[in-house]
């Protein structure tokens, strides 16, 4: 049980479920009261579509693992899971049930909302993340990319599901408020944060694992362009990513809560990064990458201080946030 808790990436998966479902509970529902709509994605369809979610995650991580045991052999001889300790036949058994039980579930809960553009969304992401580890991961920045994309669709899930709710029982009604556009921006934000972050930590794992990629004629980002310059590239998307936050924060919020949240919660770690870029060794890589993924989750546990201020604003008690239904 512990080699599949680790083949499917247990810890990762726990900060996604988390992340949306704080996204659901800590940034829709509390916009939807303010503006006085009552209609809300039932309990069970929240929790198919974050179980969903999940289990296609999950397959996701395996499947990435299976196509990458030679390369793993190179960069981490002592942690191969999938061919040394677990089969091949195996794993691959194991991913099939988990996208399956992924992809049925999301499939379930789109026909019975009657949301295409959900079952959608539960169809190509499984086919993306194959074809992402399969042979577009050794690509130049394609892999990179689709892989940042399948994270920050992890947000956009629960909206595409509730908005769908919203259009159908209130009809051209909804089109004119301001309902949809306010989540939409909220969400779209965080979707993009999201994206930004992912794809540079997909870059800076490049970095990492680039001995068992160049052995492996894989085109990434340190075998096409050398290692100092594929580093300045992740600066300059670290320089990129900070600006469209800071401008969130510093000329759209302006709150002085969250001023000092990003400048602790996102630029501290952002700078610290960087110093790890730089000290040109594994570790130093490794580390980077942890602050990378720092950055995401601190960007998602934001969401309880917007929530704590939300719930200020429209009369919402601060613990209703932890309320499970």
């Amino acid at each position: 049980m512990s080699n599949i808790l680790k083949l499917v990436r247990y810890k990762n998966l726990i900060a996604i479920g988390v992340g949306q479902w704080l996204v659901y509970r800590a940034l829709i529902l509390p916009t939807l009261q303010m503006f006085g709509v009552n209609i809300v994605l039932p309990s069970w369809a929240l929790w198919t579509i974050l179980g969903a979610t999940l289990f296609i995650a999950a397959g996701g991580y395996v499947v990435n693992d299976y196509f990458d045991i030679k390369i793993d052999r190179i960069n981490r001889p002592d942690s191969v899971i999938a061919g040394d300790v677990m089969e091949k036949r195996t794993v691959m058994r194991l991913y099939q049930v988990l996208t399956a039980v992924g992809v049925l579930a999301g499939l379930a809960v789109s026909v019975v909302l009657k949301n295409m553009t959900l079952g959608f969304v539960f169809v190509v992401v499984p086919g993306m993340l194959w074809f992402c580890s399969a042979s577009y991961k050794r690509q130049l920045l394609i892999g990179n990319l689709i892989a940042a994309v399948s994270y920050a669709l992890v947000p956009m899930m629960p909206l595409i599901a509730e908005s769908g709710l919203l259009q159908d029982t209130y009809g051209e009604l909804m089109q004119q408020t301001p309902v949809l556009a306010s989540l939409y921006a909220w969400v779209c934000a965080y979707a993009l944060f999201t994206l930004l972050w992912a794809f540079i930590a997909e870059v800076v794992k490049d970095l990492r694992d680039e001995p068992g990629d160049r052995e492996m004629e894989c085109h990434t980002l340190p075998v096409v362009l050398g290692e100092k310059r594929a580093r300045a590239v992740v600066v300059v998307l670290i320089a990129v990513a900070l600006a469209l936050t800071a401008w969130c924060v510093f000329g759209l919020l302006r709150q002085a809560v969250t001023v000092r949240y990003f400048l602790i919660g996102i630029l501290l770690p952002a700078a610290l990064c960087i110093y790890f870029l730089f000290r040109n060794v594994c570790t130093g890589y490794r580390n980077a990458a942890g602050m990378v993924y720092f950055i995401i989750i601190a960007g998602y546990a934001y969401l309880v201080v917007n929530y704590y201020l939300m719930a200020k604003a429209c009369g919402l008690t601060f613990f209703g946030l932890f309320n499970i239904a």
